[in-house]
């Protein structure tokens, strides 16, 4: 793996993005299904810059997926999409859904400053989601990066990078709650693309890293441990390790 990146503090990362997507708006021919999206009012004012949205027109807005053009209305609700995910205010949306909507932006292919700005963003975002307490559950987090950036392995090199009590913690509700998926060969979220790479980059990661911060937590390292077993001897008894849990913050 690379070398972990050193991102801003979070607010430092917003104002950055706020100013990198200050008054960008959606293309003016822009349109927009009535019946299934919302109100002709309601996209006009996404050709409005820095307009307010609603909150459940931001919701509506990234979970639509036929715009003719993704990039601008994406560019257009950057700002506010950002102080939403810092406030951790993200009733309403499935993570790792909107991590999707952020890549059909196709932001990694913007122009650099712009690139760099969301991926800033989203480097900070994710370290404040392993060290916060009052942050979004780390493991939805890491499906949403994963997502908005097609690979899994830039958010465990920072994750590696972050040996302490808090990522630790997170480290263990991630094995707590997607262990019977992983131990299925099954990736713990719905994706579209590069399925089975996701979940490899993740399991090999787990195998290398996780036993040395769980220790003391028998049933999350039975959960790792098993990943490396193929075949029935996977699932075979004794110390099935489901159902109940052990993981206590």
């Amino acid at each position: 793996m690379t070398d972990p990146p050193h991102p801003p503090p979070l607010h430092e990362a917003l104002d950055r993005l706020t100013s990198t997507f200050r008054g960008m708006t959606a293309g003016a021919d822009e349109i927009q299904c009535e019946c299934h999206w919302g109100s002709a009012e309601e996209l006009a004012s996404l050709k409005v810059p820095d307009a307010e949205l609603s909150p459940d027109l931001l919701r509506r807005t990234m979970r639509a997926p036929d715009w003719d053009d993704q990039a601008s209305v994406l560019r257009r609700v950057l700002p506010q999409l950002g102080a939403v995910m810092a406030d951790g205010d993200l009733v309403g949306y499935d993570l790792p859904g909107l991590g999707y909507a952020i890549a059909r932006g196709g932001w990694q292919r913007w122009p650099t400053e712009q690139a760099a700005a969301v991926r800033t963003f989203l480097e900070s975002w994710w370290v404040h989601c392993l060290t916060s307490a009052d942050a979004p559950s780390a493991h939805e987090a890491f499906a949403l990066c994963t997502e908005a950036a097609g690979t899994a392995e830039p958010w465990l090199v920072i994750w590696e990078s972050l040996d302490q009590p808090s990522a630790n913690r997170r480290l263990g509700e991630l094995v707590d709650e997607w262990g019977l998926n992983l131990l299925g060969d099954d990736l713990p979220w719905s994706t579209i693309d590069r399925e089975e790479q996701k979940l490899r980059e993740l399991t090999t990661w787990l195998l290398v890293h996780a036993s040395s911060r769980l220790a003391g937590h028998e049933r999350l390292l039975n959960i790792v441990s098993r990943l490396a077993l193929t075949g029935p001897v996977r699932w075979a008894d004794p110390d099935w390790p489901y159902p109940a849990s052990a993981w206590k913050n």
